[in-house]
């Protein structure tokens, strides 16, 4: 398990880069944001129910990128998810553009940069695998290793054994190691369906 030592500096790393992110892209942000309300019905954000730390519930903030009659599922469960996308809803997800409100997440400590992507309220079979292997005891992550390993290409039983590898394993290398992919994996839109 991790250290002391370890999880403030990975804190401090957390309040450093959210704060930096919020400071420097509040411009784009509202941009996003006017152009979400200008092309689509309903709120520029939406706020997503989702488990953290300890299978705690919270709200999570994300650009909305689906009409507001989007049904509450992960879009993989969806037979038609792109109907339901917004007109720049595609675009947003394909740069994960859309997470960016998730800076606040961040900052509230809900979340942290890397960690397992929370899971959505009414995904039992994740929250289920999670506890069983000891990783509902993370913080979860804007980013994460099951992410730089195939993000929606993963079946839920292979994104939690990368879970479990991250929490067996976390480190500062293992952290930075996964931003930098994440960088990498966004600029290239890789492993994102819808």
């Amino acid at each position: 398990m991790a250290g002391f030592r370890y999880l403030i500096t990975k804190r401090t790393f957390d309040l450093a880069v959210a704060s930096a992110g919020i400071t420097t892209l509040a411009m784009p942000m509202l941009a996003i944001a006017a152009v979400i309300r200008l092309t689509s019905k309903g709120a520029a954000v939406h706020w997503s129910r989702r488990i953290g730390k300890d299978n705690r519930e919270f709200r999570m903030p994300k650009f909305r990128s689906m009409r507001v009659d989007t049904p509450q599922l992960p879009t993989h469960l969806m037979m038609t998810a792109d109907r339901y996308l917004t007109p720049v809803g595609r675009f947003l997800r394909k740069t994960s553009l859309d997470e960016l409100p998730q800076l606040y997440s961040i900052l509230r400590g809900d979340m942290t940069l890397v960690g397992p992507r929370p899971a959505l309220f009414n995904q039992d079979d994740l929250v289920r695998m999670r506890t069983e292997c000891g990783v509902h005891r993370l913080v979860p992550g804007l980013t994460g290793w099951a992410q730089v390993n195939g993000r929606d290409d993963l079946p839920i039983p292979i994104k939690v054994q990368h879970d479990r590898y991250y929490l067996e394993h976390q480190s500062l290398s293992l952290d930075l190691k996964i931003l930098i992919r994440t960088a990498v994996h966004a600029v290239k839109s890789e492993g994102v369906h819808h």
